[in-house]
């Protein structure tokens, strides 16, 4: 943040740096590539194909929870996303008028990047196998949704081109009501956040329509709200253990006691794993464990370059070695999932921070006094 903003009174909490929490963000990332990874068993064929992750995922007996759960870390960056914002935000005088800008610079540049090169991965194995990689809107209107991400707002068919992306484009949203509601949420960080989660998480509950947006939404202030609970003194490290200790047994009791239990512990789990990855940032008050921080920052680039580079790897073994089963054997596993947190912590250091440096040159020439990066 730029040294010049005012900080507003009682709105940051003392703590400056979350770096478990950014760390968490890293395996979070690396949950998704796991449940993704499945994608690799299947066939050139249209949708409605069932991987039997039991059977085919490599160390499925020792990995099983990730490859069958890892999906659920969507929801849990929503939630740290919207704790982050909080603390980023609410005390920044001068958040409002640079807060798009910030997310620019820091979201679009990659995720243009990725889709054009999905799109030209996908015209490729389309040519091959005349059907698409897993997601088969490749189309004109699914790609100019894509632009703005914009692909996931209740126009589209299905998941398109950069299929992960789906949750950015509701997290637009996400912002966009963050936004809109930062003066009102100064005042009451607390009550505001945690009545917009509860409405929209209950909608979500209740069968409303465009349910993904709902659910970022939900989770997103749901995040925002611990952050509000914390600003109060509600939530300490004694109280944030006892809280998280007892959402992780709720999430288990649900799970063997409801008919379809999924989506209620996912979030009786996410913010029971969020209140402990809080507690342990505010037990390590000597900073020690600061190296989250750059680990945390490669977790963008993983979740969107994991789906091109697993594009790539499948034309690559179709090519050459005629077979996916290859798939099947720890080292490719282990193989693609170094690959993935390699290419992002690469991207971030010479594709991400490089692009956002030049959308804020870019900024400073047009808008010279108001581009203070956030």
């Amino acid at each position: 943040m730029s040294g010049s903003a005012a900080l507003l009174p009682g709105l940051r909490l003392e703590k400056r740096h979350f770096n478990l929490l950014d760390l968490s963000r890293l395996l979070a990332a690396c949950g998704v590539l796991f449940w993704h990874y499945q994608h690799f068993f299947v066939p050139p064929v249209d949708y409605g194909y069932h991987v039997r992750r039991s059977v085919v995922s490599p160390l499925y007996h020792q990995l099983a929870w990730l490859y069958d759960y890892g999906h659920a870390a969507v929801q849990y960056f929503w939630a740290v996303s919207g704790f982050v914002f909080a603390h980023v935000y609410l005390a920044d005088s001068n958040a409002r008028g640079r807060f798009w800008l910030a997310r620019v610079a820091r979201l679009w540049p990659l995720h243009l990047l990725t889709l054009v090169i999905v799109a030209v991965l996908q015209a490729a194995y389309s040519g091959i196998n005349g059907t698409d990689f897993i997601y088969h809107e490749q189309d004109m209107k699914h790609f100019l949704l894509s632009l703005p991400l914009a692909q996931y707002w209740g126009w589209q068919d299905n998941q398109s081109f950069n299929g992960p992306s789906w949750s950015l484009s509701t997290e637009i949203l996400a912002y966009a009501a963050f936004w809109l509601l930062l003066p009102a949420l100064r005042k009451a960080p607390l009550a505001l956040a945690a009545v917009v989660g509860t409405v929209t998480l209950t909608a979500f509950f209740k069968g409303a329509p465009d349910k993904p947006v709902l659910t970022c939404i939900g989770y997103f202030f749901g995040g925002a709200s611990v952050y509000g609970a914390m600003l109060r003194g509600w939530l300490r490290l004694p109280s944030l253990v006892a809280l998280g200790a007892a959402m992780l047994v709720l999430a288990w009791w649900l799970g063997h006691h409801m008919r379809r239990p999924q989506d209620a512990v996912t979030l009786a789990a996410t913010f029971g794993v969020l209140a402990l990855v809080l507690a342990a940032d505010l037990r390590d008050r000597a900073d020690r464990f600061r190296i989250g921080r750059p680990l945390g920052d490669a977790s963008y680039g993983i979740y969107l370059w994991h789906f091109p580079l697993q594009l790539a790897l499948v034309l690559l073994v179709d090519a050459t070695v005629g077979t996916r089963s290859i798939a099947r054997h720890p080292e490719f596993m282990l193989f693609f999932v170094g690959l993935s947190i390699l290419v992002g912590f690469a991207s971030n250091r010479w594709i991400e921070r490089p692009a956002q440096r030049a959308v804020f040159r870019l900024a400073q020439r047009i808008m010279p006094t108001k581009t203070a990066p956030a």
